[in-house]
């Protein structure tokens, strides 16, 4: 099995609009379905919620 096809790369975006992303990498087995986090955004200066974007 290839390197990718477990841990795919992933990106998380803003759902407060400003467009900021996050880069990482995701277990399929674990998620199989798409990824929502609660991390930093630095242009709207608060936590807000990432939702993985394909």
């Amino acid at each position: 099995m290839a390197r990718d096809d477990l841990r795919p790369i992933i990106k998380l975006r803003s759902t407060a609009g400003t467009g900021y992303t996050y880069v990482t990498r995701k277990n399929r087995r674990n998620d199989p379905d798409r990824m929502a986090l609660r991390k930093y955004d630095p242009v709207a200066r608060r936590h807000v919620e990432f939702r993985e974007e394909r």
